[in-house]
């Protein structure tokens, strides 16, 4: 084996534990957490959308998440306000439990097709909302763009999304110097090659623009990201675009790319905000109180 072949392996290992070490970590059990979803609200079939809430919610996880460890936090706070919500599994690979959101990203955006679908079929609903955290807040785009999405949508909500890729803080500029790097990456992790900035996935998906008609979209980033990065990459550009930073809304808000979308009530309520925009109200550091 070349000298530079032998240095391929290390180089993806440590791409991977760059994103890995900082995102959601898998439940000790699947059980475990499955129990912990049930017990939730979510996921429930036999829900019914109200007057007040006439879309269910969709949940779209991050890279190296799932349909539960992501939304331990979130999913009931949407629940307890209402909400019909569900949560998917998508872009497994084979022989990886637990962890998803690793597969070619086209593929996970089929695959979220099929899951709305099933939502709305069961909840008689026209259209559902989206709300993802990473790679979950940008996979949607695929869908609403290519896949006929948008008549089956009525807002994405991204939370932390790579919405132009991401250079893990210039990290990903590494892969130049070592040839056959990025194809090493594209077998094994397909996502993670998709989501480098300047890959051929993100150069298609929002090439003629970053938004479709008739989908309302919000983002919601911090400045403290430290996977998706520079942090300005996730805002999106559009007629129908809502921009948050969110120390804007709490200076002292600290939370990184994980704690955003695990635990962070403050992007929450602007979540909130952003499925109901009709009752709306300020999101201040007095909303980690809600």
């Amino acid at each position: 084996m070349l000298p530079w072949k032998r240095m391929l392996r290390p180089l993806a290992a440590l791409l991977l534990t760059a994103t890995v070490v900082i995102v959601p970590t898998a439940s000790a059990t699947a059980t475990a957490a499955t129990e912990a979803a049930a017990t939730s609200g979510w996921n429930n079939y036999s829900c019914k959308p109200s007057t007040a809430h006439p879309r269910p919610v969709v949940l779209v996880h991050g890279t190296f998440a799932n349909s539960v460890d992501n939304w331990l936090a979130l999913a009931p706070y949407l629940v307890n306000r209402g909400y019909c919500v569900y949560s998917l599994d998508y872009g497994q690979l084979p022989g990886v439990p637990l962890f998803n959101g690793l597969g070619p990203i086209d593929k996970s955006a089929e695959q979220l097709q099929v899951f709305v679908d099933k939502v709305l079929a069961a909840t008689g609903s026209a259209k559902a909302d989206l709300v993802g955290h990473s790679q979950g807040g940008m996979m949607p785009r695929y869908y609403l763009k290519f896949l006929g999405g948008a008549a089956k949508v009525n807002a994405l909500v991204g939370i932390a999304p790579d919405n132009h890729g991401t250079t893990l803080n210039g990290l990903s500029n590494l892969l130049a110097y070592f040839p056959g790097a990025e194809d090493l990456l594209s077998t094994a992790t397909p996502a993670l090659a998709d989501q480098i900035a300047g890959s051929a996935f993100l150069t298609k998906l929002n090439a003629g623009g970053d938004t479709v008609a008739g989908v309302h979209y919000t983002v919601i980033a911090t400045k403290y990201d430290e996977v998706v990065t520079p942090y300005r990459s996730q805002f999106l550009t559009g007629s129908d675009v809502h921009n948050v930073l969110l120390q804007d809304l709490c200076a002292v808000d600290l939370s990184e790319h994980a704690a955003i979308g695990l635990l962070d009530r403050i992007a929450f309520h602007e979540v909130a905000n952003a499925l109901d925009p009709a009752h709306a109200t300020a999101t201040t550091c007095l909303s980690v109180l809600g």
